[in-house]
């Protein structure tokens, strides 16, 4: 690759980065929706907590199936054109939740789901290398980190707009439910379901204006060649994929981050009520576990790599999160729901350093490390599945919470240190 060709993606990445700065904000509505579906369908369906979790399932396995695929159609659409794609297979999912509420299908509700879920996979595999490619490497962060604040920015609006939506009055319809018996509970159900049906048509009809607006829209394209600056010789003598330890490792990160974000952010409502806050107040928690995220991106806007590098904020984060966690254990009510939200603050750069320490080096195999590196996301796919398991075996909530995270954050604190240098010779 030639010097010029490197420096143009460099030196204009403002419209491209504001671009996909909107489509971060699109990631994260869709996907922190899941803490508000968690509730709503227990709400609607009377599910157990592990039932509930396959929310999380629905959304994130989509990630380890579809990650490596998504990779492959990239290289036949390009960027634009697969974002495109991405944007309508999003209006799709939206799409079936409209059969499904009329049907009173939990079913078809995690298909809806797992379809948007899938759509991500292709917008994120798109995405977060564009990010670290369009600058230089060193200030990867930073920019993930700035799309990261639209991504946060929608979930914590997201508990309040589809919360309000969706959840009004949450403690007297689940009393009227469990009152209620035959026609006129499934009256009552069928009355909460259909507050899906137009906030879904909105959604779709948003997302598919949001893919023509991207087919209309000129954004430099980086080939494959382009991937790593030509200063980055790591990859010359590499012949295969599995040449590159610290992706593997870096893949595994992704999926404990993920595993310890989802908590945070997901079950924070379930687990305020069982500490004993109100239903109505509790539906409001995960946008506190957000708005500490979007604090911590923005101090890593600022800081990353200015005042410290992008491996010493994972090692901070990774500490924090450990210290949190074990405080939310050994505290009670309010103070221990506070610990849980303050994770959201631990969280907020793993993913900005993660993502770059993963994929460094990589040359031409960018593409194919960067979906290894999204197929971690399905952490967020299984670890509620873990908790619940938990919960519903009878294991108290903060000793549930706390056997779930803890091993989390200290593989993190071991990547951060150690693991993102295996085979890099550093």
């Amino acid at each position: 690759m030639s010097s010029n060709s490197v420096s143009a993606p460099n030196k204009n990445y403002l419209l491209p980065l504001a671009m996909i700065c909107v489509l971060f904000f699109i990631f994260g509505f869709v996907t922190w929706a899941n803490s508000t579906w968690i509730q709503f369908f227990q709400l609607s369906f009377s599910l157990s907590d592990t039932q509930a979790y396959l929310v999380a399932t629905a959304s994130y396995i989509a990630y380890f199936f579809l990650a490596i695929p998504s990779s492959y159609i990239l290289k036949k659409t390009g960027f634009k054109n697969g974002l495109v794609v991405g944007l309508f297979v999003l209006a799709l999912g939206s799409l079936v939740f409209i059969p499904a509420a009329t049907s009173q299908s939990y079913s078809i509700f995690l298909l809806g789901i797992f379809i948007q879920g899938s759509a991500l996979a292709l917008l994120q595999t798109a995405a977060n290398p564009y990010l670290a490619i369009i600058g230089p490497i060193e200030s990867a962060a930073q920019r993930i980190s700035i799309a990261g604040i639209c991504n946060k920015f929608a979930g914590i609006l997201v508990p309040i707009v589809m919360g309000g939506i969706f959840l009004k009055n949450a403690k007297e319809i689940e009393t009227s439910i469990g009152q209620s018996e035959g026609a006129a509970k499934q009256a009552l159900i069928a009355d909460l379901l259909g507050r899906v049906v137009t906030p879904s048509v909105v959604l779709a009809v948003l997302f598919s204006l949001l893919a023509v607006v991207f087919m209309l829209v000129k954004l430099p394209q980086v080939e494959e060649d382009d991937e790593t600056p030509e200063a980055d010789n790591q990859a010359t003598n590499k012949t295969s994929i599995w040449q590159f330890p610290h992706l593997f490792l870096g893949a595994f990160c992704i999926f404990v981050y993920v595993a310890a974000e989802v908590m945070a952010a997901d079950t924070i409502a379930g687990y305020g009520k069982q500490i004993g806050l109100d239903a109505d107040a509790s539906k409001y928690l995960a946008s506190v576990t957000l708005g500490c995220m979007l604090v911590g991106y923005l101090v890593g806007i600022v800081a990353i790599p200015r005042f410290f590098s992008q491996q010493k904020a994972l090692k901070v984060c990774a500490i924090l999160g450990i210290v949190f966690s074990a405080v939310a254990l050994v505290t009670s009510g309010f103070t221990s729901v506070l610990f849980i939200a303050l994770l959201g603050l631990a969280n907020s750069l793993m993913w900005p350093a993660i993502f770059p320490l993963g994929i460094q080096g990589l040359g031409k195999f960018t593409k194919i490390g960067s979906a290894i590196m999204i197929m971690g996301i399905v952490g967020g796919a299984i670890w509620p599945l873990f908790f619940g398991l938990l919960r519903d075996s009878g294991v108290n909530i903060q000793l549930s919470y706390f056997i779930a995270v803890l091993p989390c954050y200290l593989y993190i604190l071991y990547f951060a240190m150690a693991g993102h240098k295996v085979g890099l010779g550093k």
